[in-house]
């Protein structure tokens, strides 16, 4: 049996539920471990200064942006890819792949040149406070540095797991962590270079996780990548840009949001920006288990829905749903219990304790409805129902977040308590919208059940 005939077996014959776990779990993995780096770094960061950890809630904006563009380009082109899988067009296939990767690697050299140019100026856009700007310029050149290896390694790790190979994605991420932890404690700890060796760490376990991803991606990937497969065709990065639409989104506006944060948390001192900083990074790493089951149901959506077995989708959506809801709660419950605690592992400063306890309680409260919004979002995306997910996309990091802070903190005066408690109203906010579409998806998908189309629908 070649690879295209099991890759078909695999998603049209498996049981649903542990289709899902199989190529889900690799990639909650594969984010609770970028996600660990990201508080090792927060953690050996904090040893050095409150204004140190500051820079990385800096910084966690930065990747955000580069994130956005790697997003876009991995899930457009997965969605794509898979979609002609699944209609046995391996050469079209390739071409979205190929043309995403070399697109994203260009985006990521342009960034790369201009925030290095502009480099200061950057960091005091993104919300650094004078006292911050030094740790987060020295941190921010290696982040650029990397950026372009960063998007393109994002882009191959969408694309394995849309060709149902999620296992050596998340061996590739995991390597990259791996080092990062040992970078970090290195250069950190043992050489003293401080925040600069912290973002030197990152630099090199990135480009290291590129190589590795690459290797997998040539060697068990159905689809190549090669400048060949490269088309200019104007209508294959349109349909790359409608599918990826709403990661851009989702990722730009945390990007834009983050940056809103950052400057309204600044004239409340470098406490409350090192505070917001430490929830916020522990705050996605308990989303990953939702997004993460999430990110394992959109290669089994988008393909089934291809090949009209919506029964499968419809089973999908509410097994990952219900699952990734559960855990979550379970994790929510636990940090609100012990907040205090959770925040001293990153930052023992007496302020940053009291003020990241408060936010982080408040954080807790919230994220039991993030696993809902996030699923129904990526389940829509997968089957090319642009408008709505881009819509829902834009609601927890934008629409829904900014109105929110400036009313609490400006209109309200609530200062602290209204930056902290900003993002929970947005999720539950965000939740109560979410919730039609849910509901309205699992219908439609029963009513495609019980009178099959020649063509799926693709769009609203």
């Amino acid at each position: 049996m070649d690879k295209e005939q099991a890759y078909h077996r695999q998603m049209v014959e498996t049981k649903i539920p542990p289709l899902i776990m199989k190529l889900g779990l690799p990639t909650t993995i594969s984010m609770l471990i970028t996600n660990i780096y990201n508080l090792v770094d927060t953690y050996f960061v904090g040893t050095l200064g409150v204004a140190q950890q500051g820079a990385t809630g800096i910084l966690f904006t930065l990747q955000a942006i580069l994130q956005a563009f790697a997003f876009m380009l991995g899930h457009g082109s997965g969605t794509n890819a898979a979609k002609n899988l699944a209609l046995s067009d391996k050469k079209k296939a390739s071409s979205f792949v190929s043309s995403a990767f070399y697109l994203g690697f260009t985006i990521g050299i342009i960034l790369l040149i201009f925030g290095v140019i502009f480099l200061e100026p950057f960091m005091i856009g993104l919300g650094s406070s004078q006292t911050i700007l030094p740790y987060a310029k020295d941190y921010g050149f290696w982040v650029l540095v990397s950026g372009p290896f960063l998007i393109v390694s994002l882009i191959l790790n969408n694309n394995l797991r849309y060709e149902g190979k999620a296992s050596l994605a998340m061996i590739g991420i995991a390597v990259g962590a791996a080092l990062n932890v040992l970078g970090d404690y290195i250069f950190i700890m043992v050489l003293g270079m401080g925040v600069y060796g912290a973002g030197l760490s990152t630099a090199i376990s990135q480009i290291i996780s590129f190589f590795v991803l690459l290797f997998f991606y040539l060697k068990y990937a159905q689809t190549s990548i090669h400048f060949k497969n490269v088309v200019f065709d104007f209508s294959l990065y349109l349909a790359i840009f409608k599918a990826g639409l709403p990661s851009l989104l989702r990722q730009g506006l945390a990007s834009i949001s983050g940056g809103v944060l950052n400057n309204i948390t600044k004239p409340l001192g470098d406490a409350a920006v090192a505070a917001i900083s430490v929830v916020n990074r522990y705050s996605n790493f308990v989303m990953c288990v939702g997004m993460g089951i999430g990110q394992g149901l959109q290669p089994v959506a988008a393909y089934n829905y291809a090949t009209k077995h919506y029964k499968r989708v419809r089973q999908g959506l509410a097994f990952t749903t219900a699952f990734s809801t559960s855990v979550v709660a379970l994790l929510s419950i636990l940090s609100l219990i012990f907040a205090k605690q959770i925040v001293s592992w990153f930052n023992n400063d007496a302020m940053v304790l009291e003020l990241g306890e408060k936010a982080l309680r408040y954080a807790a409260i919230s994220l039991i409805f993030t696993s809902l919004a996030i699923v129904t979002n990526m389940s829509l995306q997968s089957v090319r129902r642009s408008l709505s997910a881009s819509f829902l996309s834009a609601l927890r990091s934008g629409l829904a977040f900014i109105p929110a802070i400036f009313i609490l903190v400006y209109g309200m005066g609530l200062g602290f308590d209204g930056v902290a408690l900003s993002q929970p109203i947005a999720d539950v906010i965000t939740f109560i919208i979410s919730l039609p579409f849910f509901i309205g998806f699992l219908v439609k998908l029963k009513k495609m059940e019980d009178t099959p189309q020649e063509v799926p629908p693709s769009e609203e």
